[in-house]
């Protein structure tokens, strides 16, 4: 079974995690297992106000892992983020997919994971204040963008953000994964009815 590892801080975005993970587990044939991160075991908070005990601290990660997904939230511009860097880097080294959504793409871009590879993020203006960012050229302006195994996403974007987990990751066929994001973003009564 492949690990799929969110990392989660304090106020981290119910929604981004919720979409994606529970994907997985719908599409995924139990070829997939989720597992959740954070800087420590002690219990984190939700913007929503759900918490959650995570299943590894930074420090205990397992290296058996498919991917390392950093889910968006209020607490990546605190000192105590940068904890994750050498998870990050060791994860972009090993060509392991990594993922950013919201400001959890700032994060990146913050310790120069963004430079090799094509992205988004919320305000392009934004990343080039940032010492570590090189990449402008890179700078997609898209809902969700997939490029040498890094995935990432705006704000605004958790549907497009799994989609494209989805299939960095081949959780299922592409016409299953077509019909899963169909459903969500067009409604019940609008989409298509999928073919599996």
């Amino acid at each position: 079974m492949k690990k799929i590892l969110y990392i989660i801080l304090e106020q981290w975005a119910d929604w981004e995690l919720a979409y994606v993970s529970s994907a997985v587990n719908m599409l995924g044939g139990g070829a997939f297992e989720n597992k959740t991160v954070s800087l420590t075991k002690n219990a984190v908070t939700s913007i929503g106000g759900i918490r959650c005990l995570p299943d590894y601290d930074a420090q205990g990660v397992p290296s058996d892992y498919a991917a390392l997904i950093l889910i968006g939230g209020m607490s990546w511009r605190t000192e105590s983020a940068l904890q994750l860097k050498p998870l990050i880097d060791s994860c972009a080294k090993s060509g392991k997919v990594l993922g950013a959504i919201c400001d959890a793409c700032r994060f990146l871009a913050s310790v120069g994971a963004l430079n090799g590879a094509n992205h988004t993020a919320n305000d392009l203006n934004e990343l080039k204040q940032l010492p570590a960012y090189t990449n402008e050229r890179g700078f997609v302006p898209r809902q969700a963008v997939s490029d040498k195994n890094i995935v990432t996403a705006n704000g605004t974007a958790a549907l497009e953000f799994a989609q494209e987990i989805l299939r960095t990751l081949s959780v299922a066929p592409e016409a299953h994964i077509k019909g899963w994001y169909d459903f969500h973003k067009l409604g019940f009564y609008t989409a298509p009815m999928p073919k599996m």
